[in-house]
This record gives structure tokens, sequence and C-alpha cells, in this order.
């Protein structure tokens, strides 16, 4: 609120935050009051945060919630990890899609890694302040993980043959989930061409099936399993 001289307040509302959070909730109806406040923080934590480091660029932050978060979920609509299910989130970045899983899936447990430390140092940050108690994240590289998780998830970190080589090693045998254990990787129309030759199971979902928005018209989940 600011005071004003008549010594009134004007109460400024933050139309585009409550345009985002109505997109959220248009999507996610069943989300509870913690995790719609925990969205709701995202705005103002990646605002402050984006001015010191810049992990997100000036244009796309004014997108936070259509470009990264609503993206992010979109994994949340091809699979509902069950309780005890490990997650790796490769280049993470700002922290995505880790820290929009993981306040959609609490009692899931989340690794998220970036070779850039100061991407980690926003990323805990953000974790702190939304008291996230299933997120770690640490300034690693893929190839530095000694040890396997359920699925492995990413944003277009690199081209699809490259990444497998990064974390096939580092994915579980043992399933609990509807889906196989596996990759699940956010990509492009580009997609097709990368996955054609690989001999992995593989599926591509098309994100425009779950979110109308026109962003998502080229938007993929490339899941892949049995590498």
């Amino acid at each position: 609120m600011i005071l004003l001289p008549n010594g009134m307040f004007l109460v400024i509302f933050h139309t585009n935050l409550l345009k985002a959070m109505q997109l959220i909730k248009k999507y996610f109806p069943e989300l509870s009051t913690e995790q719609l406040q925990q969205f709701e923080q995202l705005e103002s934590l990646y605002n402050d945060w984006n001015e010191k480091i810049n992990v997100i660029s000036r244009q796309d932050v004014k997108e936070l919630y259509l470009h990264h978060v609503l993206h992010s979920l979109s994994i949340a609509k091809l699979i509902q990890f069950v309780a005890g299910t490990t997650i790796l989130d490769v280049g993470t970045g700002g922290g995505f899609p880790g820290i929009p899983l993981a306040i959609m899936f609490p009692e899931t447990d989340f690794y998220l890694i970036d070779s850039i430390g100061k991407k980690i140092q926003v990323v805990n940050e953000v974790v702190k302040a939304l008291n996230l108690q299933n997120v770690t994240a640490k300034q690693k590289r893929a190839e530095e993980i000694e040890y396997s998780f359920d699925f492995v998830v990413a944003r277009a970190v690199t081209n699809l043959p490259e990444f497998i080589r990064w974390v096939k090693n580092k994915i579980s045998t043992e399933s609990s989930n509807a889906l196989q254990n596996g990759i699940l990787y956010l990509k492009g129309d580009d997609a097709l061409n990368e996955i054609k030759k690989l001999k992995a199971g593989k599926f591509i979902f098309d994100i425009s099936s779950y979110f109308a928005e026109e962003y998502f018209e080229t938007k993929k989940i490339v899941y892949l399993y049995n590498l």
C-alpha cells in the first residue's frame, strides 16, 4: 500500500500475479492453500533475486508463470509421482522444473543440480523462503552424481543423445510409479529428430494437449526409458 497526501491508502493490485494464479488454479484446482501461497510467492522471490543475480532473462521473468512455472508443471499432467519418488533435476538453472514440481509433490524428494554456483545460490534461497523440505540443491555436474533416482528431469539443457550419456546410469531399475523410471525432458519441436535413432523406449507428449495457451503449441515432454 502507498500512503497518499490526503491520508488515504491506495492498494496496488498485482494484476499480472492475479492472472497468473488464476492460470495455475485453472489447471490445478486441487492445490492446497499452502501450495497456492508458495506458488504466489514465486513472483516476488524471483523478481528480487533476478535483480541481484540474473538467472532468468529480464524480458522472460515478466512471463514467469507461463514460461517457467506452468511449463514445469506440465510434467505433473503426465505423471503423478507417488510418495517417496526421487527426482534429479539436471541443469536446473533458477530451479526449473524442480521447484514448481517440488511444490506440487511435497512427498517426493528432489535433488537439483547446476554447474553454475550463482544459480544454485538463488535456488537455495528460494527453497529456504518457501520452506520446501523436499528439495536439496547443489553445484554439481550430472557426471559427478554417484547415486540413482527414479526420474531425471530437465529443460532443454543439451541435445538428448548427449543428455542420455550424462544420466543413463543415474536411473534406478526399480519402478513404483505409473510410468517406468526414466527421463522426462522438456523440449521443443526438434525433439523428434533428436530421438529418432535412439534405441531407448520413447514417447513424445504434446504439452498443448494439457494447456491451451499459444506458448505451448510447440512444447513437448520427451519420456525416455530402458536406456
